[in-house]
């Protein structure tokens, strides 16, 4: 458990496992830990109990004796933290000194407390507790920040549609309002549900992205749920979910279209009583998350055919905001690649590159139906194999016209023809086979013999 998927969990509620073998100083932690700002406490007289309990709940924090009758309380902060533990672990212990206390630090130990101790020792702690995990949160956030993989997307436009679509969705990011974002696959909807995040009041807590054509149904229920040990073949530890890690903070379901039917009426119960069960458990459990999904599907449609509830539709799109493709953003062009640009070409240490005035006339040509994803992944590649000082149009490898392989429509060239450029194109910018099965409205065992007929296998 890295630090950043522990923070995660850790909202206004603590979850604090206490490890004592003397029953009054359980009793007397707990009732202080239970009153002290709506915290929560779990109780064990020894390291077996223990172990039942960090197996079966969430622990945010434990607090463990020094001495647990013939068991040494460090010798088991030793092994919690060689099988990878990363939760502060306070020490208790009748026999204070400066060597015993450095001994518990070097040891591991987030914090070490007297006994005899008294309750506001206790609320100090928990205060401490709380600070050094919400720091330690935002420090793993910023370093993801910092280390961040691909380029920011540039929230501003010249284009009026557009600029009213950013208006409503930061506006309503104010709210705890759902928001559907629709639009073509490679528009910017996850990165624009980043943003309506951190202009909410849920910044401060996690947002949690999952991609819902990225798993099969059984493995994306546990990855929003989470799972019991057991559950399934294969679950062969406790695996808390996405729902749970987004705990007062935002989920964003990208590609909503794709949510199996079977899980649908669980997201609505979460939508609605934020409640929701983990794989293999009755238990109910509470989430309280906002709920932001992305679709490049008409879910009225998938309504009308049966894929889709119509009481989770109406719940997902109180907000409904639209993402135009690349095409209709011609005034944008220009700025959107020059800002990919400088972010590859400083990746790259060249920060003198620029595009050369056919590089940016094919850019303002182009159809781009990869939207701002194929604009990425083309000025990265530009940047990567591109030689001098100057962007070419040759090292975008665009071509001006609609077409594909130099073929268009009307031309005088067998259909066959036609469809095999429109097929390779549409692979080429897909999110895989199953979107691209549906970009071309086939199924995809079709799409796989038209494939292995064009020799595309």
């Amino acid at each position: 458990m890295v630090w950043y998927a522990f923070c995660e969990g850790i909202k206004h509620l603590m979850n604090l496992l206490i490890v004592d073998d003397e029953q009054n100083v359980l009793a007397t932690t707990a009732m202080t830990i239970n009153t002290s700002g709506g915290h929560q406490a779990f109780t064990a007289q020894n390291t077996r109990q223990a172990d039942r309990i960090l197996a079966e709940e969430d622990i945010h924090a434990i607090l463990l004796d020094r001495m647990l009758g013939k068991e040494d309380g460090l010798e088991y902060l030793e092994r919690l933290n060689s099988q990878g533990n990363r939760r502060p672990i306070i020490i208790f212990t009748a026999y204070s000194s400066i060597e015993s206390a450095v001994e518990s630090m070097r040891k591991g130990a987030f914090n070490y407390i007297e006994k005899p101790f008294v309750p506001e020792q206790i609320r100090h702690m928990l205060h401490v507790l709380e600070d050094k995990i919400r720091s330690m949160r935002k420090i793993e956030e910023l370093e993801s920040q910092f280390s961040q993989k691909e380029p920011p997307i540039v929230m501003d436009s010249k284009e009026p549609l557009l600029m009213e679509a950013y208006r409503i969705a930061l506006k309503a990011a104010r709210s705890d309002a759902s928001i559907l974002l629709l639009g073509p696959s490679g528009t910017g909807k996850s990165v624009l549900a980043r943003r309506i995040h951190e202009a909410s009041d849920r910044s401060e807590y996690p947002f949690v992205e999952i991609s819902c054509p990225s798993l099969s149904k059984e493995l994306l229920e546990s990855e929003l749920f989470g799972h019991a040990k057991g559950a399934f073949t294969g679950a062969v530890k406790e695996t808390w979910g996405k729902v749970h890690a987004a705990d007062h903070g935002t989920v964003f379901l990208d590609e909503i279209g794709e949510l199996p039917l079977e899980i649908q009426p669980k997201l609505l119960r979460l939508m609605q009583k934020w409640e929701y069960e983990r794989v293999g458990e009755t238990r109910p459990r509470k989430a309280n998350v906002r709920m932001i999904t992305a679709t490049n599907r008409d879910l009225q449609k998938e309504v009308e055919a049966g894929r889709f509830r119509e009481d989770l539709y109406y719940r997902l799109k109180v907000i409904t905001v639209e993402l135009p493709p690349l095409l209709q953003r011609q005034a944008d062009l220009r700025t959107l690649a020059e800002s990919f640009l400088a972010f590859y070409a400083a990746k790259m240490n060249r920060p003198e590159l620029s595009f050369d005035q056919e590089a940016l006339q094919a850019l303002q040509t182009y159809n781009w139906p990869g939207n701002l994803r194929e604009m990425r992944n083309l000025i990265e590649r530009a940047v990567i194999l591109s030689e001098g000082e100057r962007i070419t149009a040759a090292d975008l490898s665009l071509q001006p016209e609609p077409a594909a392989n130099g073929l268009a429509l009307g031309q005088a060239v067998p259909l066959s023809q036609i469809e095999e450029a429109h097929i390779r194109r549409v692979l080429e910018q897909a999110d895989g086979y199953s979107h691209a099965a549906r970009i071309l409205d086939i199924d995809t065992a079709t799409l796989y013999r038209k494939r292995k007929s064009l020799g595309l296998l």
